[in-house]
């Protein structure tokens, strides 16, 4: 599995948010590496992902785009310290006017991110080649 093709994955519903939450999990990303266009209505996050996949220790570039973004919030994420890095948990998101409702990126620490979205659209894109890693992201029971 070490040749695993990059993902590049789509999702459109809370089930497709799910598997990309699923690849995410343990990403890694600079605070400045979080850009949201409200003209564009596009939130964009680039991540250095573990390749959970791969079943070797890899992390990728990846990039998460999600669409249809009406407004952004963030709670105890450090805007001001562009370089300070953030760790995902998981993606969620809680159904409002149907179809759409907020997109959380929660992260480690009690930080995250809610996208209010007229409907999930998400993509999920590996950009880079992937490196070796020494450690394997690890939770604690």
């Amino acid at each position: 599995m070490a040749d695993a093709a990059p993902l590049r994955l789509l999702a459109q519903d809370a089930d497709d948010l799910a598997i990309i939450s699923a690849a995410l999990q343990d990403a890694v990303a600079k605070i400045g590496d979080i850009s949201f266009e409200p003209k564009a209505r596009l939130l964009t996050v680039a991540f250095n992902r573990y390749r959970w996949e791969a079943g070797t220790r890899q992390r990728v570039r990846a990039a998460l785009q999600l669409g249809c973004v009406l407004k952004v919030q963030a709670r105890n994420v450090r805007r001001d310290r562009p370089d300070a890095v953030v760790e995902l948990l998981a993606l969620t998101f809680e159904p409002g006017d149907a179809p759409g409702g907020a997109v959380t990126l929660s992260f480690a620490g009690g930080g995250d991110l809610r996208a209010e979205v007229e409907c999930v659209d998400a993509v999920l894109a590996d950009v880079s080649e992937p490196w070796p890693t020494p450690r394997t992201p690890g939770h604690e029971a």
